[in-house]
């Protein structure tokens, strides 16, 4: 692990004794968390390890992307290939890319031939809230849940009309603009949003087109990103039981490469639904509907190569019963089904269709806290596959509590995996898992920590093998970890801290490659976060770090790790009008999460905000 890397993590270290210092210092926010239980919860009840970045958050960050935000968060390794809106893959708990599941307002939006999640398509101006539950979920969500499950809330509106309005430039030819308007009434809230961003970027890869490594070329040229949102919701009660709301995000980006593929006209839409019926306290009934959309139109200069199209369409049904005080019975039924069109179409198999059916039970007696779920998933191409998972927690003296959990999990293979014409196998088996969770937290007023150590086992891990260029089967794999994090308000500072350890190996006997790490994980990454408020003024820091990591199954191409920093200045000039400063990359730090793929150097950024208060 490199020097700067050493230094942010005694740095997070360093932070946690004020935890214990600090309980009257400042005032905690309690936050509400969905994902975890597909019920409310407060943040700080769930078993299963998580957190919540709320819109305040990703303002006071000012980050240019979500990757940025997410970047160093516990659990979390992210690699990007080449600037902002080139493609980037997130791997949560030393799981792969595919194996985290991502909902925009509850709608999957993994796409169907590779099981990736565009990430870099997804505006943050279009964002209210994102939610991270660490550790399997397959039990309530079925397939692609094997690390955990990313749900990103779009914007939403409450009290009077208001517009808002965000107005940036910054360093590589960056140009942003971003806007809308909303409210909410005595029955119905509506909002709609329009964001622009425009980079002409970086040079994305340093390719060689001799042994073609990286993208295969040299092309020294700027490789830049278009992206233009829109976002529509709204919400009515049509009376004291009865609510329906709609919400839709439609984004389009043109993106420049070098190689092959050197120019890409995408699209992500995701529209989504739901009816709610609540007689009562005790029972909730929630119908909804949604369908999510990728597609791309592929070019060498102007020569069109080809398009991907997939599209997702979901329904669910689920009913909330409080069996008793403190008990809640949950159960429900999930469709979905995938479709190829444009020149993944020619794939062996094109479309199929899941039925998952679910239970799940929450009960707290006293200080204990009990969560059981079971859920059986029908894949038409690959049978049933049936999951469960059983946590406990327990409250102590001193605001500590105590978490336990184990869980199984499942992947299908993508349509890629089975039936890419140059790398695809059509034999593959689904992945399976099994892990455990250990917990430990306290809370106080205004100053939280936790330490989680978990073990996940995959069996059939699918990965790609540079060797044959194709993709391959791993036998087993073993990831164990730890994860500290903390956050505390002392004298009108708040800190947040992340560090991060995942042992991800290849553990199949008798294979070459045992015991090697598994490609593109950093083993250690941490992440710092502090601001301060003086009155008009507002300045913070965000240091990030990763230790080394391998770019190959073999382990023999080897990135080393990195740390940056980020500053970030906002002034106020009036109530409801302010400027914003940040520096990216302080000390301008030369590394790489992808071998052969550049990441940008220092950059600058400065933007202008109405937002009534």
């Amino acid at each position: 692990m490199k020097l700067q890397t050493r230094i942010l993590s005694l740095a997070v270290l360093s932070t946690l004794p004020l935890m214990a210092a600090a309980q009257d210092e400042a005032t905690a926010l309690d936050q509400v968390l969905v994902t975890a239980t597909r019920t409310p919860i407060a943040l700080q009840d769930s078993i299963s390890p998580a957190q919540v970045i709320d819109r305040a958050e990703i303002e006071r960050s000012q980050a240019p992307s979500l990757q940025d935000l997410l970047r160093g968060r516990a659990g979390i390794n992210l690699n990007n290939s080449g600037g902002l809106g080139k493609q980037s893959s997130l791997f949560l708990r030393g799981t792969n890319s595919a194996h985290t599941l991502v909902l925009v307002d509850g709608v999957r939006i993994n796409t169907g031939d590779l099981g990736l999640a565009m990430l870099q398509d997804l505006p943050l101006a279009q964002i209210e809230r994102v939610e991270i539950v660490r550790g399997p979920q397959s039990s309530l969500y079925g397939a692609d849940a094997i690390g955990g499950v990313i749900q990103i809330f779009t914007r939403r509106n409450a009290g009077q009309f208001a517009p808002h309005l965000q107005l940036g430039a910054g360093s590589n030819g960056l140009r942003e603009a971003s806007g809308g308007f909303g409210g909410s009434g005595e029955r119905g809230w509506f909002g709609t949003d329009i964001a622009y961003q425009h980079t002409d970027g970086i040079n994305a890869c340093r390719g060689n087109p001799i042994t073609f490594a990286g993208c295969g070329a040299d092309e020294p040229d700027r490789d830049g990103y278009r992206n233009l949102s829109m976002s529509l919701r709204g919400g009515y009660a049509l009376g004291d039981a009865w609510h329906v709301e709609g919400t839709a995000l439609r984004a389009e980006g043109e993106n420049h490469y070098d190689g092959y593929y050197n120019y890409s006209e995408t699209l992500q839409q995701v529209l989504g639904g739901k009816v709610r019926y609540t007689p009562g306290a005790r029972f909730n009934l929630t119908v909804s509907a949604g369908r999510a959309d990728n597609e791309s139109q592929n070019y060498n200069g102007s020569t069109w190569l080809g398009a991907a199209q997939t599209h997702r369409d979901t329904a669910s049904v689920q009913a909330d019963i409080g069996v008793a005080e403190g008990q809640l019975l949950s159960a429900g039924v999930d469709w979905s089904q995938d479709n190829l069109d444009g020149s993944s179409a020619g794939y062996g198999v094109d479309s199929r269709d899941n039925t998952g059916v679910f239970v799940q039970y929450q009960g707290r007696f006293g200080a204990h806290h009990l969560q059981a779920n079971v859920r059986n998933d029908d894949n038409e191409q690959f049978g049933n596959h049936t999951t469960g998972s059983l946590g406990w927690g327990m409250e102590l003296d001193g605001g500590f509590r105590l978490n336990a959990s184990y869980g199984t999990a499942f992947k299908a293979p993508t349509f890629s995996d089975l039936y890419d014409p140059w790398s695809g196998v059509p034999t593959l088996d689904p992945e399976t898992s099994r892990s455990a969770n250990l917990g430990i937290a306290q809370q106080g007023d205004g100053w939280r920590w936790g330490l989680d150590v978990y073990e996940t086992r995959i069996d059939d891990l699918i990965t790609y093998d540079a060797t044959t260029f194709m993709m391959s089967q791993v036998e087993k794999a073993r990831i164990r970890g730890a994860e500290l994090t903390g956050a505390i308000t002392v004298a009108g500072v708040d800190i947040s801290a992340q560090l991060s350890h995942t042992d991800p190996r290849n553990r199949t006997e008798g294979s070459a490659q045992f015991d090697n790490w598994l490609a593109r994980r950093a083993q250690n990454t941490a992440r710092l976060d502090i601001d301060r408020r003086f009155g008009d003024f507002r300045a913070g820091i965000t240091a990030n770090g990763a230790g080394k990591r391998y770019d190959d199954a073999a382990n023999t191409v080897r990135l080393g790790g990195y740390g940056t920093v980020d500053l970030r200045l906002e002034y106020a000039i009036s109530r409801d009008w302010s400027v914003l400063g940040r520096v990216s990359n302080l000390f301008d730090r030369d590394y790489e999460t992808v071998a052969w793929y550049n990441q940008p150097g220092r950059e600058y950024r400065l933007s202008v905000r109405y937002q009534p208060n």
